[in-house]
């Protein structure tokens, strides 16, 4: 889930933006403000992931707004004026959108939003999460590079770890694993299936299917999470 601030000063164009996002349900708008000053109360308080920035603002324009924020989300400038277009990318935005926006042109940019969101989520496995885990696999215990893992199969008190075809018994429950794996890579999308993030190649409403041809239905209580897995 990616939370959104929207900051303009026009309500119909809070409503605009609104009105698009009902097609994007792994965006959750958490706030809406008039003006900078407000957000910048908002931002203080609450993680957000994303702006929908308008520049011709009173008191303090989207571009001295961005200017003076320390640690900027992904933002996405909406605006009537594409004069400013070059001075907000070089402020790296994520994208900048003329209005009136247009639902395809907005699909476009959130597309965007969603890739660096990817790209910032391997970055952190990267940097900050154990790249190995060691399992018990009979009576010898082995270590298995966790990006190797495409999924976690419960097998009575044991599980069934795959590494692309193969697989191997290993001592120990699914929600014993649950507790140990990081959650940036690993997700339950069934009762009995846990799969590694990286490894899904595609979803629709009722498969999850992975880069080893292997496809796994999904939990009718874990449909909204995996849905948004691509």
């Amino acid at each position: 889930m990616i939370n959104a601030l929207i900051i303009d000063d026009e309500p119909l164009a809070h409503q605009v933006i609104l009105h698009h996002l009902k097609q994007h349900p792994d965006i959750k708008v958490i706030g809406q403000c008039y003006n900078a000053t407000e957000a910048l109360v908002k931002l203080a308080k609450e993680k957000i992931d994303l702006l929908f920035l308008d520049i011709n603002m009173p008191q303090l324009s989207g571009i001295e707004f961005l200017k003076v924020l320390a640690n900027k989300p992904q933002i996405i400038i909406i605006s009537a004026y594409q004069e400013y277009a070059f001075e907000g990318f070089e402020l790296d935005v994520t994208d900048y959108l003329l209005k009136p926006v247009s639902a395809k042109r907005l699909d476009q940019a959130l597309n965007k939003v969603r890739n660096n969101v990817k790209q910032i989520t391997q970055a952190d496995i990267t940097n900050n999460q154990p790249q190995s885990i060691v399992l018990k696999v009979g009576k010898e215990k082995r270590k298995y590079l966790l990006e190797n893992i495409s999924m976690l199969e419960a097998y009575g008190n044991y599980v069934k770890v795959y590494q692309g075809k193969t697989s191997d018994l290993v001592n120990s429950t699914l929600k014993q694993l649950i507790e140990q794996l990081p959650q940036t890579l690993f997700i339950q999308v069934q009762k009995s299936y846990i799969v590694n993030k990286m490894h899904v190649c595609a979803v629709d409403k009722d498969y999850v299917s992975l880069s080893e041809c292997q496809k796994v239905k999904i939990g009718k209580s874990f449909k909204v999470a995996a849905q948004n897995l691509i």
